[in-house]
């Protein structure tokens, strides 16, 4: 698995396996912090520290601390998809409803115990970029071209629109679920599911 998507602006890609594992660390590293101090506190030294590598194998990835939560935001999100990827492979099945549920269940089990995911998640709490590279597009951008074969449907805007708006609408549920109770008030989450059940059947069906 890759350490990070190329899409990141590293300012230099890791060529060697021992850079890329330095990277790694890197990134572990800051996931870890970003739990213990918040982002606020987060400091490019803390992570090299934790990462037991020199400030200057940071910076040789990152210019700042931003860059490195956008970096990890992205990790995020690569990891989320190969998780999706196989747990619908597993299923066997082809229907939208078997997807949303992997696509649900996964997100909020990376939102309970992912190191630091619960405050980066995708990069919505740091957004960085344009429109199309807002965390909630890059999500639906992802989920359009993952899904698509999976549901037997082109992905087209059309469809990637349909998930944009069901991301945006659980993005602002989940968080919702994580304010009420630590763990994600479970009626909370069952409302979201239902209100996104009820408008995908309306548009996949």
């Amino acid at each position: 698995m890759k350490p990070v998507s190329q899409a990141t602006s590293l300012r230099r890609a890791p060529v060697q396996r021992r850079s890329a594992e330095r990277l790694t660390r890197i990134l572990d590293a800051c996931a870890d912090l970003l739990d213990e101090v918040g982002y606020d506190a987060l400091s490019t030294r803390a992570v090299a520290l934790r990462a037991g590598v020199p400030i200057g194998s940071v910076y040789r990835f990152f210019g700042n601390k931003r860059a490195m939560a956008d970096a990890l935001a992205e990790r995020n999100l690569d990891r989320f998809t190969d998780r999706v990827t196989r747990r619908l492979q597993a299923t066997g099945g082809r229907d939208w409803r078997t997807a949303m549920d992997a696509v649900l269940d996964e997100y909020l089990d990376m939102k309970r115990n992912a190191p630091g995911f619960a405050l980066i998640d995708f990069g919505n709490q740091i957004p960085v970029g344009g429109r199309r590279q807002e965390p909630n597009h890059r999500v639906a951008d992802r989920l359009s071209q993952l899904l698509s074969a999976f549901i037997d449907r082109t992905p087209d805007e059309d469809l990637r629109r349909t998930f944009l708006i069901a991301v945006e609408t659980a993005d602002t549920l989940v968080h919702l679920a994580f304010r009420v109770s630590p763990e994600g008030d479970a009626r909370v989450i069952q409302e979201m599911r239902e209100l996104l059940r009820a408008y995908l059947a309306r548009v996949l069906d």
